[in-house]
C-alpha cells in the first residue's frame, strides 16, 4: 500500500505539510483493521520527530544521524553482494551470510538517510539494493537458515516498508518481485518450529514474521507471529508470578526442573529478569530484548497491544541485565558468579515504550543507554534505533 500523498509530502520533507491521519485503534479481535505504513519498528511520527531533532543538532538524535551518515552502510554507491543461495552453519558460515546480513542494514540505513534528508539519491540507493537480491535470492540452507532468514528478513521488510510507504518510484514488477523473494526465500525459515532452541531463535523469527507481515499486508501472518510472541516471551524472561520454575518453552520437549535447569544453561534459581540464556551470555540476552520489542512496537503501530501483557516481565529484565551490564558483581547463585557482559545496543526500542509511553522508572536501563548512545548496529538486526526510537514516543497509540 502506498501512503497517502499527505504522508508522502511529510516524509519527503515538504514544509507545507499536513499531518497524517490518526493512528487507526485495534480491532476487537486484537489484528489490525487495516495496516498502517510506514509501520514496521519505526512509525511516521517517529520519522517527523527524530527529523526534527536532527534538524535543530538536538542530542542525541544529532551524534546518532552522524554516526548513521558517515557509517559503509550510508555509503553512495555502496555495492551489494547478492546470492541465489546463503549458506549459514554456525559460526562457519559462507561470506554471502555476512554480506547478505550487511546488505539488509544497507538497504535500510539507505532508507532512512532519505527519511532524514529528503534526498532521493538514498532512496535510489535502497531500491537498488533490494532489487539486486530479489532479481536472484531463492533460498537459506544448513543449520543456521532459519535464524540468518530471521536477521535478514526482519531487516529487509523494516527497509522495504520504509521505501514503499514513502518512495513511489518504486514500482511495480519490482516491488512485486521483493515481496514474492520475502514469501520464497524467507518466510518458511522464519515460521520453522523450534521449540527447544535457544529462545532467541524463536523471538528473532518471530520478528522477521511480524516485520514481514506489515509490509506484506498478511493477517493470517500477523496473527501467528503474535501467537508466538505471546507463547515464547514468558517462557524466556522469567517473572516469580509464574511458579518456582520458569515457564517450558511452548511445544518443546522441555519440561522437568532438571531439564529446565540445563536449558537455562545451569541456573537453578529464578529471580525477576533473568532470561534463559543469561548464562550463557548478555549478548544473547540482548538480541532477545531487541526482537521482543521490535514485535511489539510494530504490533503497536498497527492498532495491538502486546506490551501491555508483558510491561513488567520486559522492565524487569532490562533492569537486571542493566544492573550487571554496568558492572554490578555477579553473586554466587547467579551463573557460578561468572557472566558475560556482552549487551549490545539493544535496549532503546523497549525503554522508550515502558519509560516514555508508560512512565514506568529505569534507572539501570536509563544509564545502560545513555551510556550506549548513539546506537549504531549489531551487524544482524538492530540498527540505529537511538536516531529513530530515543525519546520519541510517536504520534500513534495502540
Amino acid at each position: 500500500m502506498i501512503a497517502t500523498a499527505a504522508a508522502l509530502c511529510c516524509l519527503a520533507l515538504v514544509p507545507a505539510c499536513a499531518p497524517s491521519s490518526p493512528h487507526a485503534g485495534p480491532a476487537a479481535d486484537g489484528r489490525p483493521a487495516a495496516f498502517q505504513h510506514p509501520g514496521v519498528v519505526v512509525g511516521a511520527g517517529q520519522l517527523r520527530t527524530a527529523r526534527k531533532m536532527v534538524a535543530a543538532g538536538r542530542e542525541p538524535w544529532a551524534s546518532a544521524f552522524r554516526r548513521m551518515s558517515t557509517s559503509k552502510y550510508a555509503a553512495a554507491g555502496y555495492t551489494p553482494h547478492p546470492s541465489a543461495t546463503v549458506a549459514c552453519r554456525s559460526n562457519h558460515g559462507t561470506p554471502a551470510c555476512v554480506f547478505e546480513r550487511d546488505d539488509a542494514i544497507a538497504a535500510y540505513t539507505q532508507a532512512l538517510m532519505w527519511s532524514m534528508t529528503g534526498k532521493q539519491a538514498y532512496a535510489r540507493e535502497a531500491v537498488r539494493i533490494m532489487d539486486a537480491w530479489s532479481a536472484v535470492m531463492k533460498r537459506h540452507t544448513l543449520n543456521d537458515s532459519d535464524l540468518q532468514a530471521a536477521w535478514t528478513g526482519s531487516t529487509w521488510a523494516r527497509a522495504a516498508e520504509l521505501v514503499h510507504a514513502t518512495y513511489p518510484r518504486w514500482r511495480e514488477p519490482a516491488v512485486m518481485r521483493f515481496k514474492w523473494m520475502l514469501r520464497k526465500a524467507y518466510l518458511p525459515d522464519v515460521a520453522a518450529k523450534v521449540p527447544d532452541y535457544n529462545g532467541n531463535w524463536e523471538l528473532a523469527m518471530t520478528d522477521a514474521e511480524m516485520s514481514m507481515s506489515v509490509f506484506l499486508e498478511d493477517h493470517t501472518m500477523f496473527d501467528h507471529a503474535v501467537s508466538r510472541f505471546r507463547a515464547r516471551v514468558p517462557a524466556y524472561f522469567y517473572l516469580s508470578s509464574d511458579g518456582k520454575l520458569p515457564k517450558p518453552p511452548p511445544g518443546g520437549t522441555i519440561k522437568s526442573p532438571d531439564q529446565l535447569a540445563t536449558y537455562w544453561f545451569g541456573q537453578h534459581t529464578y529471580v525477576d529478569g533473568l532470561g534463559q540464556e543469561t548464562c550463557r551470555n548478555f549478548m544473547h540476552i540482548g538480541y532477545s530484548l531487541a526482537a521482543t520489542a521490535h514485535i511489539a512496537e510494530t504490533a503497536w503501530h498497527q492498532g495491538v497491544d502486546l506490551y501491555a501483557q508483558e510491561a513488567k516481565r520486559l522492565g524487569a529484565a532490562m533492569e537486571f541485565h542493566a544492573r550487571y551490564q554496568l558492572g554490578a558483581p555477579a553473586p554466587k547463585w547467579l551463573c557460578g558468579g561468572k557472566i558475560t557482559r556482552t549487551m549490545g545496543p539493544d535496549l532503546e526500542v523497549a525503554y522508550n515504550h515502558l519509560h516514555n509511553r508508560l512512565h514506568m522508572a529505569l534507572p539501570e536501563t536509563e544509564r545502560l543507554i545513555k551510556k550506549q548512545r548513539p546506537g549504531g548496529t549489531d551487524g544482524l538486526f538492530v540498527a540505529w534505533e537511538t536516531l529513530t526510537n530515543a525519546d520519541n514516543p510517536g504520534s500513534g497509540k495502540a
